[in-house]
């Protein structure tokens, strides 16, 4: 849809870095959409498709981690002075 309303603005007159400056594009980034005549489809991978992290925190790891974060020791703290604080209790 976008490389159409640029495609008509063109049409029309104007130049394809002022349509593409309108719409917050580059126009290289019209031209690497652009094969010959046509637009290539979306490469990107989408996100149901990825698999989780390996690291990822199991939802009980997370638990720990937001009652320990939570408890009266730490409510006011950041992570930067809690995590030192409970290395160095062990």
């Amino acid at each position: 849809m976008v490389v159409e309303l640029i495609d008509k603005a063109c049409t029309m007159g104007a130049r394809q870095s002022s349509a593409c400056k309108v719409l917050g594009l580059s126009a290289r980034t019209v031209q690497r959409w652009r094969d010959g005549d046509r637009v290539r489809h979306d490469g990107r991978g989408y996100t149901e498709n990825r698999s989780a992290p390996r690291n990822k925190l199991s939802a009980s790891e997370r638990q720990q981690i937001l009652t320990t974060a939570n408890a009266a020791e730490f409510a006011d703290l950041p992570p930067s002075q809690i995590v030192p604080m409970l290395s160095d209790q062990g």
